[in-house]
């Protein structure tokens, strides 16, 4: 098993998942005038946002299933390099700008705030339950792209890449 990082907890990791989403949600529900516009050409609307980090969600309960998910499939041989930047970037809390696989790139979103709200709330439950059956277990998360990771620390890489996405919601807010 991997090392355990600073996350050791899946009650505390999961809450702080959920409080990702949560602060997601309120920032697209702040930004309902423009829900379904691009920020900028080339860049998401709040909507699609929302689609893509539910879709991540899914990924992941797809994957602790031990099902093929929109992840990308990543030679075993790469895994080992691979999970010394997953470990760099739960230690640094930050998740790089980048693109994403086409599987995870949605045209559209979720029609309104309210079916964002339900869709991504659901996914997460999905998720939460996924996870929290592997803890029991004390299975690892086994990933297509970092091999087989702490439960809990597949939890955190999640909440950092949500919360990367709540910031460009925020940042349009506040341009």
């Amino acid at each position: 098993m991997e090392e355990a990082t600073t996350v050791t907890s899946i009650d505390t990791a999961l809450a702080a998942s959920r409080a990702a989403s949560e602060q997601l949600l309120a920032d697209a529900d702040a930004a309902a005038a423009g829900w379904a516009t691009p920020r900028a050409p080339g860049k998401w609307s709040p909507s699609q946002i929302v689609e893509h980090v539910a879709r991540s969600y899914e990924g992941a309960v797809h994957m602790a299933a031990g099902m093929p998910s929109a992840f990308p499939r990543l030679p075993v041989l790469i895994h080992p390099f691979l999970r010394i930047v997953f470990r760099r970037l739960l230690r640094k809390g930050a998740f790089p700008n980048g693109r994403t696989t086409k599987a995870m790139n949605p045209l559209v979103g979720p029609a309104t705030p309210a079916d964002g709200r339900a869709r991504l709330a659901a996914a997460h439950d999905r998720f939460e339950a996924a996870c929290r059956d592997l803890a029991a277990r004390g299975a690892p998360m086994r990933t297509t792209m970092f091999g087989a990771v702490p439960v809990a620390d597949f939890v955190r890489f999640l909440e950092i890449h949500t919360r990367h996405h709540a910031r460009q919601i925020g940042a349009r807010l506040t341009s």
